[in-house]
């Protein structure tokens, strides 16, 4: 089972692999080589210094960070209260309504965008950080919605009815219990859906074009024949994806999303 594991992430891990050599390596021993070295002969950080050099780099950079971050936030606005109200139906109830809620991620992204673009365009949010979130907000809400469920459900409905008996109000049981005692499903709701706004290219082509993030520059550079810039952008752009993953493991466990699944039984 083990060798079949190493075989397998070695696997996923080979394209990371030749995008570092790409990166890090003189274009002669990589795009212009006729049979490219797959151990590295000679590294050079010029590729990276000149990708991410300018606002080339900058203003994606930056964009993609706003956006994720707004994502982020605008999902949890809405998945917490959802996921409570979830959270509190018998399961016979609640499970029906989080397969109706999980069903929307079906749809591809490019016929949903692109009603969403024609409505933008007239709200004035076509080509902005705001409009793009609200976007890509459509994907992560259903999965941020089932963590969330399953997290609040897991929390003991004792605590809620001491705190209720004790004279807390809704507004009170969420801030002074449920929040806290469900801090790390609502770390791996967040950073799912900042992961997810992070490397999302769909909404992104469609809904801001011209002045768009990380994964949209990268597609123009290779596009345009600008594989060093894109191998390099790629890098940095994985590196953050690398550490949040490495850190969701911590929060994301299967207590988070149990509670969701019960009616499946």
């Amino acid at each position: 089972m083990y060798v079949a594991a190493g075989l397998l992430s070695a696997l996923f891990l080979f394209p990371l692999y030749i995008l570092i050599l790409i990166a890090f390596q003189p274009p002669k021993y990589t795009l212009i080589s006729t049979y490219p070295p797959l151990v590295p002969k000679e590294l050079t950080l010029a590729n990276l210094v000149a990708a991410l050099s300018g606002t080339a780099f900058i203003d994606p950079f930056l964009k993609s960070v706003e956006t994720a971050t707004l994502v982020g936030l605008i999902t949890l606005a809405l998945a917490i209260p959802a996921g409570y109200g979830l959270s509190r139906l018998p399961s016979r109830l609640s499970y029906p309504v989080l397969v109706l809620i999980l069903l929307t991620n079906i749809m591809p992204g490019v016929i949903i965008g692109i009603p969403i673009a024609v409505q933008f365009i007239r709200a004035g949010l076509y080509e902005t950080v705001v409009g793009l979130a609200l976007a890509q907000t459509l994907v992560t809400l259903p999965l941020a919605t089932l963590i969330l469920q399953g997290t609040f459900s897991a929390v003991p409905r004792d605590l809620e009815h001491q705190a209720m008996i004790d004279g807390a109000n809704l507004f009170n049981r969420l801030r002074y219990v449920l929040l806290p005692n469900s801090a790390p499903g609502i770390a791996a709701a967040y950073l799912i859906s900042w992961m997810f706004s992070w490397d999302e290219f769909t909404y992104a082509i469609l809904l801001m074009p011209y002045h768009s993030t990380l994964p949209v520059t990268i597609y123009t550079d290779i596009t345009r024949g600008n594989l060093l810039a894109g191998a390099a952008f790629s890098v940095v752009f994985t590196v953050p994806v690398i550490i949040l993953t490495y850190g969701l493991q911590r929060y994301l466990k299967g207590q988070y999303i149990s509670g969701g699944l019960k009616g499946a039984a």
